[in-house]
């Protein structure tokens, strides 16, 4: 079957040898809801303007509807693009905003049946008439997303179109692009670094980083099997708990993950995937937790794919509708890094990659120094005592609670954790467990 777009080993490549976008491929099918997703800088947005023909593609080929478009004018790609700016004409009114494509493609052709069916489908008969200083930011976003209906397009492209707004009005207005998206059946590329917008909104969602695609998959994959460490640290609110550890395994013994202070014991028999966590006897590893996966319960209530870790309540944070509680382990945090704020310069990222083990190895297997393997992020950093990661206590688990959670700051508490939901992920990054679909031989 044809691929409405399909992006082959699409790399773009700005003067002073900028790597924007590196070797990225993706097809995306007729009729499909697809979000780029990723923090600031790390290349989505010069994807979608390479598939609209606004950047040029460095190298790779760039197929529509199975025909070759690397050089295909934008005006001839039968694409429609929605702006984070809106980029109203101030001059126009509403209706003279949605319309005008028409008025460039069909001069005398009669447009007000297709301008005034764009407005019903967005609720926005009523504004046709007024120019865009007139307008609330959701009005004005509406009558942007109007401009592109109007032309009945194969694709739309839709660049951060709600990181204007307040977020109530983005809330409201997601699902109104789901529905509408729905309703014409026509293929979306939706760009956003708001992970709810990506999750609530996508067939599928593929996960950038500097330039480089780390995942595609359905949002439940996206949060319940990420690839690596990036992608489970970067999908999910409140942000995945990433702790420090090292497996011990010793012969005859009962395998565990030392913590540093605690050691979580793994029950017997093992699991198909925590066998896997034999194979890093002796090695750092990362664990990951998310809040649902631990709960506070004494070790009488504790299941048989639950293990016993003891904290204490640091802080906690009342939801309305659940708590948020972060609770001290001991456990040495770990930190992603590119998680937030634009991307290094390449001197910078250069100078990361050579402290990382990159140079001639890295060359041997066709990479550049101080770009990131495909789909493989950097390994976690361990960090300092006094300089916590961003957004959470130094050394704490955040888990969920209910509204009426009986503990005060400063008690001592049992923390049973799911094992079933935990994930290790090794020195490269990548998920162990778990188990990946390329299981990880003896030498890596």
């Amino acid at each position: 079957m044809t691929r409405a777009i399909s992006l082959r080993e699409v790399t773009k490549v700005y003067p002073r040898n900028v790597v924007a976008v590196d070797r990225l491929s993706l097809d995306i099918e007729p009729g499909e809801f697809v979000v780029l997703l990723g923090p600031s800088g790390c290349g989505k947005s010069t994807v979608l303007r390479m598939i609209a023909g606004l950047e040029d593609i460095s190298s790779g080929e760039l197929f529509l509807d199975g025909e070759l478009a690397n050089h295909k004018p934008p005006g001839e790609r039968q694409l429609a693009m929605v702006f984070q700016h809106y980029a109203l004409y101030p001059n126009m009114t509403s209706r003279e905003n949605i319309g005008f494509p028409l008025r460039i493609e069909t001069p005398h052709a009669d447009i007000s049946p297709r301008v005034g069916e764009a407005a019903r489908m967005l609720g926005i008969e009523d504004l046709l008439d007024r120019y865009p200083g007139q307008l609330s930011g959701g009005e004005r976003q509406r009558v942007a997303m109007g401009r592109a209906i109007v032309r009945r397009p194969k694709t739309f492209l839709l660049d951060e179109p709600l990181s204007n707004l307040d977020a109530k009005l983005r809330n409201r207005l997601r699902t109104e692009i789901a529905t509408l998206t729905r309703h014409l059946g026509v293929t979306t590329v939706y760009v956003t670094h708001d992970q709810a917008e990506a999750m609530s909104l996508g067939h599928r969602v593929a996960v950038m980083r500097d330039g480089v695609l780390q995942q595609t998959g359905t949002a439940r994959e996206v949060y319940q099997l990420p690839d690596n460490v990036f992608v489970a640290a970067f999908v999910g609110t409140p942000r995945i708990n990433l702790l420090k550890a090292r497996v011990n395994a010793p012969l005859g013994g009962r395998l565990s993950i030392d913590f540093g202070k605690q050691r979580l014991v793994l029950p017997e028999p093992l699991s198909p995937d925590h066998q896997l966590l034999r194979i890093q006897m002796g090695r750092d590893i990362t664990v990951g937790l998310r809040s649902e996966a631990a709960r506070i319960g004494s070790p009488e209530e504790m299941r048989p794919s639950e293990a016993l870790l003891n904290g204490v309540v640091e802080h906690v944070e009342f939801q309305g509708h659940e708590t948020l509680v972060h609770v001290s382990t001991g456990a040495r945090p770990a930190e992603v890094d590119g998680l937030e704020g634009p991307r290094l310069p390449p001197a910078d990222r250069q100078r990361r990659n050579r402290r990382r083990g990159g140079g001639r190895l890295a060359r041997l297997f066709g990479r550049q120094p101080g770009a990131p393997a495909a789909g493989a992020p950097e390994r976690p950093r361990e960090l300092p005592a006094s300089s916590p990661a961003p957004g959470r206590i130094a050394d704490g688990i955040v888990l969920r609670a209910p509204t009426d959670f009986p503990f005060r700051t400063g008690e001592r508490v049992p923390l049973l954790l799911d094992l079933d939901q935990l994930y290790v992920f090794g020195g490269d990054g990548r998920r162990i467990s778990p188990a990946p679909s390329r299981v990880p031989t003896l030498d890596r």
